[in-house]
């Protein structure tokens, strides 16, 4: 038999197999820190003395800046004192992400107990160092709704997914760093050298929010929720390395530092002593509450139940809107309900605005092609429209130390002036109904403020195209270029970008993206 026949057999097979397999494998379950713990730790007792007398308020604050984004996990890290909880559905391993391992092995030495939860396809092409990683006695890596077979090669990775693609495409989208129970980021951004403004082709425009209160206990639950479900299944089940292996990659990981230019920004935050009292002062004190999926929305057939999805927390907010929405999103794609959501608002004289990518901005084309037909009837309903242009003019609103292109990818909400949601979930039937989502809902006319601001900077003229209709009803881009205003008669983007943003429309698919 041919080698191409070999292969060609051994892809059906695998398809085959992967399509009917299920992972059970035993596991012990774990949880997060009890109260007594957490208040013994460094960082336990400064939050606890950075809450004290607030009556039940969370310190929160919104991290913009991508270097300060990484500082604050590599400092948290190195704070920690008896656990790390590390929750991402992208986690590359370059310079970010190996000088974010580094940081959490370090830990792992001094014996803090490392829980490192990632999305299945995070582990593809990266398993073996992962599994490294997880053999350190500390340390434990768990993947999410793992495809069982073929994870040898993409091509039978991907397979095996296209098999059995009704579960095996609902993805855990959550992104969440818990340092002993006392202080936790979530937002937006992966572990990825374009999240932290060090990305050689595009960096992500992004958001994340600090918190320390009572908010993080719930964070923290939810961890545990994702942690010791069926669904998360220990990587050693896939992989297992010599029970020494991570020494060798922590020696690989020192060894990448002296080239990394992320290690100035390792530790701009200090949680102790007069610096840590200034950090005090940076945060807003404020009500907040941790909404999150259900892991049960990824384990079902069809359509979840809507009481399994963030979505419908969120109703109350949406219910209690008196003036304006914001939505900041890279990707926007409405649907037939949204449109319907969208007229809903307009007759009560809520105004909507949304911010999100052009087609030159976003890293994934063909959801801009899925978002393209619903411009016309937004703007009609009376929604304001605009897109992130992500050229070089754009640095000055990410504060991005390089001239590369730039991308949306903030998840922000702003309900009236004073409500926000921060968190993971895009503008899009795939975080509705299909991916695992989490943020924080917090009431804050200050961090409300801040939020509209940094919207309001990225929507200016000089950054952005904002989508209008003319006096023939005609789509039209209006932005600044070099002081002068120009109006564009169809949106910027490479004729290859154009190519896959209309392919997209020939397959019945949006439900899905």
């Amino acid at each position: 038999m041919s080698q191409a026949r070999r292969l060609l057999l051994l892809m059906v097979c695998t398809m085959l197999l992967g399509g009917c397999a299920t992972v059970t494998v035993p596991r012990s379950p774990s949880t997060a820190l009890g109260s007594e713990a957490i208040a013994e730790t460094y960082l336990g007792a400064w939050a606890r003395q950075a809450t004290k007398r607030r009556d039940g308020l969370n310190g929160l604050r919104l991290v913009s800046d991508g270097r300060d984004a990484f500082g604050l996990r590599a400092s948290l890290a190195g704070h920690a004192q008896r656990t790390l909880d590390v929750q991402y559905y992208i986690y590359e391993t370059d310079q970010a992400g190996r000088a974010l391992l580094e940081r959490m092995l370090h830990a792992a030495e001094r014996g803090v107990r490392v829980r490192l939860l990632l999305d299945d396809t995070a582990s593809l092409g990266k398993q073996a160092t992962f599994a490294a990683f997880d053999t350190h006695p500390n340390v434990e890596v768990r993947v999410f709704n793992p495809v069982p077979t073929g994870r040898g090669t993409k091509v039978a990775y991907h397979l095996v997914l296209a098999a059995n693609f009704d579960r095996l495409h609902r993805r855990m989208h959550n992104k969440l760093w818990l340092a002993d129970g006392a202080v936790g980021l979530t937002g937006g951004r992966n572990v990825s050298d374009a999240y932290f403004d060090a990305g050689e082709d595009i960096n992500f425009d992004d958001l994340d929010v600090l918190s320390v209160g009572p908010v993080v206990n719930a964070m923290s639950d939810s961890f545990d929720e994702y942690w010791n479900h069926s669904l998360a299944i220990p990587l050693s089940h896939f992989e297992r390395q010599r029970p020494t292996a991570w020494r060798a990659l922590l020696t690989e990981l020192v060894a990448d530092a002296d080239d990394n230019e992320l290690a100035d920004h390792s530790s701009v935050w200090r949680f102790a002593g007069e610096t840590g009292r200034r950090q005090l002062e940076t945060l807003d004190w404020a009500p907040a509450v941790a909404l999150w999926d259900s892991p049960d929305k990824l384990d079902t057939r069809g359509y979840p139940d809507l009481d399994l999805t963030l979505i419908q927390q969120l109703g109350g907010a949406f219910q209690a809107l008196e003036r304006r929405l914001l939505i900041v999103s890279p990707y926007v794609v409405p649907t037939p309900a949204g449109a319907m959501y969208q007229q809903l608002l307009a007759e009560r004289g809520i105004e909507v605005t949304i911010f999100t990518n052009s087609l030159a901005a976003m890293d994934h084309a063909s959801l801009y092609g899925a978002y393209a037909p619903w411009r016309e009837p937004l703007l009609r309903q009376g929604a304001r429209l605009f897109e992130f242009r992500g050229d070089a003019s754009a640095r000055p609103v990410i504060q991005s130390r390089t001239d590369r292109p730039s991308s949306l990818h903030t998840k922000a909400m702003a309900f009236d002036d004073s409500r926000i949601f921060i968190g993971s979930m895009n503008a899009d039937p795939r975080a509705v109904w299909w991916n695992s989502e989490i943020g924080l809902l917090i009431d804050s006319s200050t961090l409300g403020r801040q939020l509209w601001d940094l919207a309001k900077r990225g929507m200016e003229p000089r950054y952005s195209y904002e989508v209008r209709l003319n006096e023939k009803g005609e789509l039209r881009w209006l932005t600044e270029v070099e002081g002068h205003s120009v109006v564009l008669s169809k949106p910027p983007g490479s004729l290859w970008k154009r190519f896959k943003a209309s392919a997209i429309r020939l397959f019945d698919i949006e439900h899905l993206l």
